[in-house]
Formats: structure tokens, sequence, C-alpha cells
């Protein structure tokens, strides 16, 4: 089975990789790289789709979850970690799931994957709804453990999408959307580690960055539902208000602590001269759109 699968073959260009110099390996590491925006590109119209299923979710009160083992599993919960103070949203919103648990995030607990029934329990024990989307990530397209989340997620009627690194992948089978990035043989054979994953790490980022663009999240380019957690991100908060309504740091410092440090409220307290009762007001009548606010 293995040795059907692209992600498993030899690659021909790395035949002698122990005998290549250290710089060597690493152009040719970073040729192979380039390779992956070229395959994501074929994969743009699914990845759409995809997209759309999760902002759809998200407006019903729903949540994107990522279910995956190892590799796969570890670049979900990357992406679900980040949308939180980036985007503003709650961890539950946006949820990483890996094989094997919290453990496996350090430790590579390999057989689980090998466990449909775990996959179904996992999501069980976050009490999926139908108004969430559960994306499987399995580079193989084959894991057990993630075609049997994506079977039970189907079974209650939540959306699905299946993200692998194979053509005609099984996992396709179990989900409404499938995402074949066929990123081919790496430049070490069967680590999916390298191109595979840096392929899903760039289809993550996509759905959950245009889910978020989808739900009001961003203003122009400006992630104004930023959470700021510490001094850096504080600063930053500030930074977004002063590009988005073209005033100095101090007024953006004063309409920041105005708006109880709620970028958004800042930015239509500034740029429509009102109180931070009326911002709050116009956000909310526009969805949370800054723009539709103004």
């Amino acid at each position: 089975m293995l040795e059907n699968l692209s992600t498993e073959k030899r690659n021909n260009d790395t035949m002698k990789m122990d005998e290549m110099s250290v710089l060597e390996i690493l152009k040719t590491m970073n040729n192979e790289d380039n390779s992956v925006p070229g395959v994501i590109e074929k994969e743009l119209a699914s990845i759409e789709e995809a997209v759309v299923k999760v902002i759809y979710s998200f407006k019903k009160g729903g949540r994107l979850i990522y279910i995956g083992a190892g590799t796969s599993g570890r670049l979900g919960i990357l992406d679900a970690v980040e949308c939180v103070p980036t985007f503003g949203v709650s961890p539950e919103q946006v949820v990483g799931i890996i094989a094997g648990g919290a453990k496996a995030i350090k430790t590579a607990i390999e057989g689980v994957e090998d466990q449909p029934q775990v996959g179904m329990e996992d999501l069980k024990a976050i009490s999926l709804t139908p108004n969430d989307t559960v994306v499987g990530i399995a580079a193989s397209g084959r894991t057990p453990y993630v075609i049997g989340a994506l079977q039970y997620a189907k079974q209650i009627g939540a959306e699905t999408v299946a993200i692998s690194c194979n053509k005609r992948s099984e996992i396709s089978d179990y989900a409404s959307t499938a995402i074949e990035i066929e990123t081919g043989a790496e430049v070490l054979t069967g680590s999916t580690r390298l191109k595979a994953g840096t392929a899903q790490k760039l289809v993550l980022n996509m759905i959950s960055t245009a889910a978020m663009i989808g739900v009001g999240k961003v203003y122009g380019n400006l992630m104004v539902d930023v959470q700021a957690t510490n001094a850096k991100l504080i600063e930053r908060s500030k930074r977004i208000i002063m590009d988005a309504t073209q005033v100095d740091y101090d007024t953006a410092e004063h309409f920041y602590g105005q708006a109880d440090g709620h970028v958004k409220t800042a930015i239509v307290m500034s740029l429509l001269d009102c109180t931070k009762e009326q911002a709050i007001e116009k956000l909310t009548l526009a969805g949370g759109f800054v723009r539709k606010a103004l």
C-alpha cells in the first residue's frame, strides 16, 4: 500500500544525499520546497470550498476543528492556538486535536493513529455538533484515526474537509471537500514533516485566515481583533489604530484607552468621531465588520 503513495517514493535528486556538502543539501531542500506553492495553487478551488464551510460554521456559532496524527496533528494544533491572539477568538472556536492527546504534541505516540474508534471518541469528547466543520489532516491520506473522525463527523451532520498530500487519498472518500496537495517524494524518503508538512501548514494558514476575514476579524489587511495579552501586542494594537485611521501615536493611544483596549471600537470612534457606546452599537449592527460599521 505505502509503495503506491507519492510521499513514500524515493526522490531521484537525493539518492546520494549523504555524499552532498551541507550547502548542497540546503540548496536541494530549498529547491524542493519551492515546488509547494505551485502544487497548492492547483487545489485553490477546493480550499475555497473549505473556507466557505468554515465561515458558515462560524456564523452558526460552530467551530473549526482540526484533527490529525503526528506531524499533521501538531500542525493543526499550531494553527488553532495562533488564532486566539491573532483574531481574538476563544480557544473553543478553533480546536486542534492530535491522536494520543496532549502528550503526543511532544512525544511521538504512533500506534494510536491506527485506531479509527479513537478518532470518533476524541470528537465525541468535545461534543461535536452539526454546526462544526471538521478538517481531517493526513499526509498519507490513509490514517485510520482521521478516517474514524471524519466518519463520525459526517454521521452527525458536521461539515467535513480532508487534507492529504497524495492523489486519490482514502480520507478524501470520507469528506465532502477533499484537498489533495500532491507534494511528491521527499528529500528524505517518507519524511512527510518536510514538503508535505510545509504544504499542510500553508493550507491551514489559508483556511483560518480567509475564514476569519469572512467573519469580520480583519479591516483592510489589519488584524483588528488582536488580543493584546502582552506589551508587544499592546503596542501593535496602537499601531493598527494609527494605520487604520491615519492618526499619530498619542491620538491612537488616547482612543485605545477610551475604547478599553478594543481596537475595532477605537477605530470606529476615531473615524466617525463618536462615543465608545455609539461605536459598539455600530459594530454590533454591522456584525463586527469595521468597514460596514463605517
